[in-house]
Order: C-alpha cells, then sequence, then structure tokens
C-alpha cells in the first residue's frame, strides 16, 4: 500500500493532538475569548480555580477538577454571560516546604546549615519552576482561564487580603494568641492544624502501673499507651461517681520515678470504664487532662524539646528520644515492681499529613480561629436546607465535624509561607496586629 494524502475534508483514522489542540489553544488565546466581557446589565459568573499547590506536577483530580469547572465555564460563555475563570497556584507554606526540604537531605544538607536567607532563595527556584509546569499542564487541558489575571499566593494583593482578613478577624475577637495543646510535628519543627492530621489505627500497648499513695499503704493503678509521658504528671483524675475512689479524692499519690507528690482529683471527664477508671493526667501533652488541668488549676509540665527528644523536665531520661524513653520507663517501673500488666491495645495514632511522622500532642502558645461562632450559621445553613450535601450521608460527616469542631491552630513555625501580622515592642513587650 502507498500513503495517500489527505483532501481537506477527510477525517485522519487516529487522533493526532499536536495537529489540533495546540493550534486552536493559541488561537483562543490570541483572540482573548477567555477574557470576560464586562456588561454592567448582565449578571456575571465567576469561578476561582481551587489553586494547585507548588509541590510538583498535576495529577488526576487536578484534571478532573479542571475538566468540570471548564464545562461550567464553557457554558455561561456561550450563553453571553460576562464569565471569568480566574487561575491560581498555592504556595503551600507545609507541603512544598517539605519538598524542598527532601531535596536538601539527598545534596546532604538541611534548611538550618543553609540558612533562612539561602533556603527562602532555594524556594523561589523550585516555586517559579513548578508554577510555569503547572500552567503549561493546564494550558494542555485545554482550560479557558483569563491567563492574565493569574494569582500566586504570595503575591502582594493575596499577601495583603490575608493580613487584612487576620486583623478584621482579630479585631472581632474571632483570632487569639493563647496556650493550648496542639499538634506538634517533630520533623516539620511546626504546629499543625486538626486537618492536617491522619489518624491511623496502629497495635500498641496498655501499660497498668501502680502510682503508690503519699500517706499509709496502697496505691492506685493507672493505664496509659504512652507511659513515658508520666514523667509530666501533675495529678491523677478519678470519676467523681466512681464509689472505688471517693474516700482517695483530694489525697496524694507519689509518682514513680519523679519522685513528686500529685493530687487525686474528681472530673466528670473520666470515664470510669477505661482501664482502671483512674487516669494519669498529663496537662501539657494531652487535649483531655489539658482541659482537666485548667478545671483543677493543675500544672503544665512540658517534657518535650523541639525534634521530639526529653527535655530537663523529664529528669534521668534528659535527651533521650520520646520512644527510647518510653522503653527506658518501662522497664524502670518493672525494676521497681511497679508494672502491674501491659495489654496489646489499638488505638487511632495521629501522624503528620506531610511528612508521616507521629505528632505530639503539646501544650504551646499559637494563634488560633475561635470557631464556634463561625461554625454555626454554616451549622444551620445545612439543617435548614439552604445547603444540601450529596450524597445525602455525608450530612451526618458534617455537622458530627462542625458541632465538634475545636478552636483553628493559625500558626505556623515555617520559614516559608505567610508571616502573622503580630509586632511587639522590645522595649515594653506591647503586641501590636496590623496591617502595615
Amino acid at each position: 500500500m502507498t500513503d495517500v494524502p489527505l483532501t481537506e475534508s477527510e477525517m485522519p483514522k487516529a487522533y493526532d493532538p499536536k495537529t489540533v489542540e495546540d493550534k486552536w489553544y493559541k488561537y483562543w488565546l490570541e483572540k482573548d475569548f477567555f477574557k470576560p466581557a464586562i456588561n454592567p446589565k448582565k449578571k456575571p459568573f465567576t469561578i476561582i480555580m481551587p489553586p494547585p499547590n507548588v509541590t510538583g506536577e498535576l495529577h488526576m483530580g487536578h484534571a478532573l477538577t479542571a475538566a468540570v469547572e471548564d464545562a461550567m465555564i464553557r457554558w455561561h460563555r456561550m450563553k453571553g454571560d460576562p464569565t471569568l475563570w480566574l487561575p491560581g497556584v498555592d504556595h503551600a507554606s507545609i507541603a512544598a516546604q517539605v519538598v524542598v526540604e527532601r531535596l536538601l537531605a539527598k545534596e546532604g544538607t538541611n534548611r538550618y546549615k543553609v540558612g533562612r536567607e539561602k533556603f527562602l532563595e532555594r524556594m523561589w527556584t523550585w516555586t517559579n519552576e513548578c508554577r510555569s509546569r503547572i500552567g503549561q499542564q493546564h494550558r494542555r487541558l485545554g482550560t479557558s482561564c483569563d491567563w492574565s489575571r493569574e494569582k500566586f499566593t504570595l503575591d502582594a494583593g493575596p499577601s495583603l487580603a490575608v493580613r487584612t482578613t487576620f486583623v478584621n478577624l482579630y479585631n472581632k475577637g474571632l483570632i487569639y494568641r493563647g496556650e493550648r495543646i496542639i499538634n506538634w510535628c517533630p520533623r516539620c519543627s511546626t504546629a499543625l492544624s486538626d486537618l492536617e492530621v491522619d489518624h491511623k489505627d496502629l497495635n500498641g500497648h496498655l501499660w497498668h502501673l501502680k502510682y503508690p499513695l503519699a500517706e499509709g499503704d496502697g496505691y492506685l493503678i493507672v493505664a496509659t499507651t504512652r507511659p513515658e509521658t508520666m514523667l509530666g504528671d501533675t495529678a491523677v483524675a478519678v470519676n467523681p461517681e466512681d464509689e472505688r475512689y471517693t474516700k482517695l479524692i483530694g489525697k496524694y499519690v507519689m509518682l514513680p520515678i519523679m519522685n513528686r507528690r500529685i493530687p487525686i482529683v474528681a472530673d466528670a471527664i473520666v470515664d470510669k470504664s477505661f482501664g482502671t477508671g483512674a487516669v494519669k493526667v498529663t496537662p501539657a501533652h494531652d487535649p483531655v487532662d489539658f482541659e482537666i488541668a485548667q478545671r483543677h488549676k493543675l500544672e503544665l509540665i512540658n517534657l518535650l524539646n523541639k525534634d521530639a527528644t526529653m527535655n530537663d523536665n523529664a529528669g534521668p531520661c534528659k535527651g533521650m528520644d520520646r520512644f527510647v524513653c518510653r522503653k527506658w520507663v518501662v522497664e524502670e517501673l518493672e525494676r521497681l515492681g511497679l508494672l502491674i500488666k501491659i495489654e496489646d491495645y489499638s488505638h487511632a495514632v495521629g501522624h503528620c499529613q506531610r511528612c508521616a511522622t507521629v505528632i505530639e500532642p503539646l501544650a504551646s502558645t499559637q494563634w488560633f480561629v475561635h470557631m464556634e461562632p463561625l461554625a454555626k450559621p454554616a451549622i444551620e445553613a445545612v439543617k435548614n436546607g439552604r445547603i444540601q450535601i450529596m450524597p445525602e450521608h455525608f450530612t451526618k460527616v458534617y455537622l458530627n465535624w462542625m458541632e465538634n469542631i475545636r478552636d483553628w491552630c493559625i500558626s505556623r513555625q515555617l520559614w516559608w509561607g505567610h508571616r502573622i501580622p503580630a509586632y511587639y515592642c522590645k522595649n515594653c513587650g506591647e503586641m501590636i496586629v496590623a496591617v502595615d
């Protein structure tokens, strides 16, 4: 057979994107078809693209989102509506920083060795490469965005919007700075929000320990999944309705290893059916214990350095890795005759969403968004039917999340990203929250 040239009216048997897509996309751009024609008499239709992170390349999820949004945009454009699809890219503070730190690790260095200034230079180099790649991929998909308006979340405009919104929420009392239990990632060395923590079911253990009474004979038995945190205990809590412990409320036990007198307190939050019904209270390393400490005015003792090694407050375990400390504490309690038994126990353990490191609950002074007043109208909008969630069974998931939401930790200890617009006077210590 010989090749027969196609006439203009014939269609090739195999689709060749190179002869079609590049040609027509270039034509659309040259004709400014993607720019909105402003008409005050018509209602505009706008989509702000959920900005992809500068962490690599687009994936199938981005392609699916782009296809759906593009169909909606082109439909409204054909209807004659003033139509804008605003493209953008997200600086993705934690995620992008983790990617570049991995690159540095392959080179045998890290961000601390190169220093903040050089590290940020490296971040911008990576970001610019990523933005270019993501933009080209979106163009290859045929997305009809107005590229003349493309935004990056660290551009001057978005940065001003972030600072302005922060200050407005602060002035309304919806943002505050305070000490609460946060999720701390030892590898990323930063606080995380609840949404940045993945909870994985792990097979662990439940250790049953003796806490000797400070006066007279006898002891309390507590059960814990993290024996290393006992070094920071400041109380033992029991349920006030638990008849087994009624006579012990207000008395003291001696904290093993640390030989510290700590009180026995009554608190209704204690689950009588968990373990022995008596729980160790480590306020600086557990959200429930933190709340107990607030009610009973207990001391907070932080045991950890930023890298999850034990600090001065850990006594004989100072300098140990947290998991090495766990092993040492268990062996020491066994030597002292205070370890009663070890049970197999499966429970959910938080991991950093970005690097998969086991996170540590830690009392820390951070910035938070007060969520209750913000969640209330969002809950009502779904309950009264103004917003419908599909599939319907996710309504229950949504309401459970929103009705039990904790205040949102928004501060991070990172070099890459927006900075909290709070300024401190070196002379008097006054804090000023301002846009500039």
